[in-house]
């Protein structure tokens, strides 16, 4: 009786227990092949049968396919040789499930359209997605993501189709999004390379953004987001910062980009942010500030473009520090005569002042915007004269006494050689 009592009592339950927690056990993940030569022969196929937490591997091999949705947390994986064609057919890859990772694909030809934005990748409404490592060619908009967390791009390749403008979206493309990382990328042909609008707390670091029609970086409304060591290379309009406020941008490369309406960085509306220790290289206009406050410009080069820095006068308690200006036809442009910015320390190759006790720092304050930048600004084809003798004695004149160029707008303490150095109090966010 009393061994009976211990089976029903002990054993029993154990069983059960055993049962039941068998039954509620999670699946084993598994992989799911995609192949000409496997039981699924698409995509779609493949995405149809795989639950939560599987992987789909796709075998190398031209896919003509569009439409596809993942609704599950899933990795899909091209192996870095399979090829999606959606053929201008539509959408090619729409996520609407977190934790889903997208690597190793060429997806090609996603159609323009004037009614849907169309994109090779779209994220829709998800959190901690990664897309990385893929390719793609001809795409109307590249990635796309919208109301998402956390998401990571890294890694890939974006060629568009270099059409005209009102045919083309952008590469990649970021709206109502936080806390995402943008790495290491390549885009080129696009509208805009980057867009980012209302996206906070993100990073973007290390992409390369060229020979896209308008903005390499395009954002608005985007605030305490970081960028930091880009290049933004030959785009028709450079890079455009607009209605955002506590940005840092520091170790990025504005470079060659020439054209009317075109700037290394254009600044409307930005304030409390930080711009360090970037190159400003070849540009119309390295860096245009509108509107815009409480900037902290340090240790910066602005080497050989056609206006270094164009500030205008509602643009007030921006500090310019430790700068290097050299080779350019006109370093400060503004068109007040009222200043309500700070220049000091800065290098100016400009500069013939002299530096008698030997301290680094030129002992005659210069001004550094130039009368006859003035005159260009009201007959711009009077450019034509920047190197002649007539032009040097007006400029040497008003800066001996300063009657039409802004008496404020003026550095103190100029330093006498590009090498100098300078105390550095530039904001360094720590990486996200």
């Amino acid at each position: 009786m009393a061994a009976a009592a211990i089976i029903r009592h002990t054993l029993i339950p154990l069983a059960v227990a055993s049962a039941l927690a068998g039954a509620i056990s999670p699946t084993r993940a598994s992989t799911v092949r995609v192949g000409h030569d496997e039981p699924c022969t698409s995509i779609a196929s493949a995405l149809a049968l795989a639950g939560a937490g599987d992987t789909i591997l796709v075998a190398p091999g031209l896919y003509n396919e569009f439409g596809l949705i993942i609704d599950k947390s899933i990795v899909l994986d091209g192996g870095g040789t399979a090829v999606i064609d959606a053929a201008g057919q539509g959408a090619i890859i729409t996520v609407t499930a977190p934790g889903v990772t997208i690597r190793g694909f060429t997806l090609r030809n996603v159609g323009s359209s004037f009614t849907e934005d169309r994109a090779a990748i779209r994220l829709r409404q998800v959190k901690h997605a990664r897309v990385e490592n893929n390719r793609l060619e001809r795409a109307f908009f590249g990635i796309y993501v919208e109301h998402c967390d956390s998401v990571v791009i890294r890694a890939n390749t974006l060629e568009g189709p270099e059409t005209r403008e009102t045919d083309n979206g952008n590469g990649i493309h970021l709206w109502y999004t936080k806390h995402a990382r943008i790495e290491d990328n390549r885009i080129s042909g696009h509208r805009d390379g980057i867009y980012f609008e209302f996206v906070e707390n993100s990073v973007v670091a290390r992409n390369m953004s060229t020979r896209n029609q308008r903005y390499g970086l395009h954002f608005m409304f985007s605030h305490h987001d970081d960028y930091f060591d880009n290049h933004f290379v030959a785009n028709g309009a450079g890079v455009a910062v607009m209605y955002t406020n506590d940005v840092v941008m520091r170790g990025n490369t504005f470079e060659d980009n020439w054209g009317t309406n075109a700037y290394g960085l254009l600044l409307k509306d930005i304030n409390r942010s930080t711009i360090a220790h970037n190159q400003f290289r070849g540009n119309t206009v390295g860096l245009y500030a509108e509107g815009s406050g409480h900037l902290h410009v340090e240790d910066n080069d602005f080497n050989a473009n056609g206006y270094a820095i164009r500030i205008m006068a509602n643009s007030m308690d921006n500090v310019f520090t430790g700068n290097r200006f050299m080779d350019n036809a006109f370093d400060v442009v503004t068109n007040s005569r009222q200043s309500f910015n700070t220049f000091d320390g800065n290098y100016w190759s400009e500069y013939r002042g002299y530096d008698l006790d030997k301290d680094g720092v030129g002992d005659v304050p210069h001004h550094p915007v130039r009368l006859f930048a003035l005159l260009v600004e009201k007959a711009p084809p009077g450019v034509v004269l920047l190197k002649s003798l007539f032009v040097s004695l007006i400029d040497t004149a008003e800066r001996v006494m300063p009657v039409f160029t802004p008496e404020t707008l003026v550095d103190s303490r100029p330093l006498m050689s590009p090498g100098a150095p300078v105390q550095t109090t530039a904001v360094r966010r720590d990486s996200r």
